[in-house]
């Protein structure tokens, strides 16, 4: 069956075809009736815009480019709420690519946003070098989500990881843990960051002889491998992961091994994903604005699409910390261990 053109459109609506393209573009000089009968029948024939053909003639596109690092990781789905909702709302769309935490297939997929003629581009705590970065940025409007710009033609929102790892580990000084040990992020956006804060916020409450870091990943994996080390030693009484996903992996490989959380060990994770709120894993976790820092890249994304302006902008959110289940006093020194 023949999709119904314009010309059919404006024949049934009874007005010019003229007056259907204004409707079709979204032309804000015509009358609400107007543009409620166009619709009418547009929608009657299944009429359906040309968005290519559109575009070439407007030579613009109202798409943005959005590269998410790992589609696993229920971070970027809230992240890609806050970027939806807000492009939305100024009239974009938008196009998802992932690259699976591989900079060749990152790569594929920033070059694919650029064919498409994307109008400006969100990268997602992206493995990509930032020579890769700086490069597309000369095309194309970028900000980075998670990880901090030090390019004058790309901005950013990131959280304050060395604050929110600052948080952690001063939640389960409170508690009475001394034996606090992390599971670090590999090379993620934001590891560094977070390692960091671990250390400083280790030696803030006097426990700098007792930093105690394992190599992981932002993956379940990762905390697997953390505990793997960890346990090889002395056991620490509490445990902070670099992100959600890498504290579920920690609490597998505890259970796995008969050691309760939080009676025997103490666990902490980072994003506050929807994850660590169901009841049966029960996070704590620090809170990452996950929705509110996809809004903030559409709208430096406007700023320079729309407002023109040219100077590098790094916008910083303030973490908090979300206290659950997880984490609890540490056993006294002497008493036995509890069993299931």
């Amino acid at each position: 069956m023949k999709r119904p053109t314009i010309i059919d459109v404006a024949r049934g609506a009874g007005v010019s075809k003229s007056l259907v393209s204004l409707v079709m573009r979204g032309a804000s000089n015509v009358s609400d009736e107007k543009r409620q009968r166009v619709m009418t029948v547009a929608a009657q024939l299944g009429y359906r815009p040309n968005a290519v053909a559109r575009s070439l003639v407007q030579r613009r596109t109202s798409l943005l480019g959005v590269l998410l690092s790992d589609l696993h990781n229920p971070f970027f789905a809230e992240v890609i709420d806050g970027i939806q909702a807000e492009a939305a709302a100024y009239g974009y769309r938008t196009i998802l690519g992932t690259g699976d935490r591989v900079e060749l297939t990152e790569a594929r997929a920033l070059e694919t946003m650029l064919e498409l003629r994307a109008e400006g581009l969100i990268l997602a705590s992206p493995v990509l070098p930032m020579r890769t970065i700086a490069a597309a940025s000369r095309e194309l409007p970028t900000v980075l989500v998670a990880r901090r710009s030090r390019v004058a033609t790309v901005d950013s929102v990131t959280n304050d990881d060395v604050a929110g790892a600052s948080l952690a580990v001063a939640h389960l000084a409170a508690l009475g843990h001394e034996r606090i040990a992390h599971i670090d992020g590999g090379e993620g956006a934001g590891a560094p960051e977070r390692r960091r804060g671990y250390e400083r916020a280790m030696r803030k409450h006097g426990f700098g002889a007792r930093v105690r870091i394992v190599p992981g990943s932002y993956t379940e994996d990762g905390g697997r491998r953390g505990v793997a080390e960890l346990l090889s030693g002395e056991m620490p009484t509490a445990i902070f992961a670099a992100n959600d996903l890498a504290a579920i992996g920690t609490l597998s490989a505890l259970a796995e091994r008969d050691v309760r959380v939080p009676e025997d060990v103490s666990v902490v994770g980072y994003d506050n994903t929807a994850l660590a709120a169901v009841r049966l894993i029960h996070l704590t976790t620090v809170d990452q604005p996950r929705p509110e820092m996809g809004r903030a890249a559409v709208t430096l994304l406007l700023e320079r699409l729309e407002g023109g302006r040219r100077t590098m902008r790094n916008v910083l959110m303030p973490p908090s910390l979300v206290v659950r289940g997880s984490t609890a006093a540490p056993r006294p020194r002497g008493s036995k261990r509890s069993r299931r």
